[in-house]
């Protein structure tokens, strides 16, 4: 059931659906949390810190990982995930907000053992400045909840997305993504899956044909943009419907 198209919104799925199976009371709990309680760590770090490591590594060959300011995952996700990284041998940049993992503060609950593989192929970081990462030459993938910001952000740059949506539109967008646009991935949360997903978009043939879909969206995305551009045009007309109010 949740597999099936549903009638006259091809090509999106019942489990694309937003707050498909969220009870009201956990949708409010998620729209509060966007409500900062503290300043954003953002200004606790360098920006240059999180992208000087990148410069000795092989263009498009770093994964990018960041699941947004507001999504919650518990402790075996967050496992799989780190599993997924170590295994693919693929250099990354992985953004664990500050009690993003349930229960925990930050990343003390991985094994000793594979928190040492993970710090010998990538770096993990409290926050990172994501618009200057993805224009990163080295970047070759953004692992993303799909938020539609980040979605914009990574088509801005040309950078295929291995996509893991929680709530919300991102379910839709993932499925725009990897199933009409095929720019991006749908992540599997089992180590063996991300691993080949990682694989799949930053290594070989396929990665290759995602990243020049992805370039030719890049090129649609900046021209509507500029002065004349579709969106361009359109934010003009909402800012005189505004002004003629």
């Amino acid at each position: 059931m949740l597999q099936e198209i549903v009638s006259e919104l091809h090509p999106i799925r019942y489990k694309d659906l937003p707050l498909l199976g969220i009870p009201k009371e956990q949708a409010l709990k998620t729209i509060n949390l966007i409500i900062p309680k503290k300043p954003p760590s953002a200004f606790l770090w360098n920006t240059l810190e999180f992208l000087e490591p990148t410069d000795k590594q092989a263009p498009r060959s770093v994964v990018y990982v960041s699941l947004g300011s507001v999504a919650n995952v518990d402790e075996k996700v967050s496992t799989e995930m780190a599993w997924g990284l170590a295994n693919s041998n693929q250099p990354f940049l992985w953004v664990v907000r500050p009690g993003s993992v349930q229960g925990f503060e930050w990343f003390e609950f991985l094994p000793e053992g594979l928190v040492s593989q993970l710090k010998m192929r990538g770096l993990i970081v409290k926050w990172a400045p994501q618009k200057e990462v993805l224009a990163h030459s080295a970047v070759g993938g953004f692992w993303s909840h799909c938020g539609w910001n980040s979605t914009l952000e990574s088509m801005f740059e040309g950078v295929p997305m291995l996509c893991q949506p929680f709530e919300f539109d991102q379910k839709v967008n993932c499925r725009y993504l990897s199933y009409v646009w095929k720019i991006g991935v749908e992540i599997v949360v089992e180590r063996g899956e991300i691993e080949d997903a990682i694989r799949r978009v930053l290594v070989g043939k396929k990665g290759e044909e995602m990243k020049q879909r992805a370039m030719e969206i890049q090129e649609k995305v900046k021209v509507a943009v500029c002065h004349g551009g579709s969106s361009h045009n359109s934010l003009e007309a909402f800012v005189d419907y505004i002004l003629s109010l």
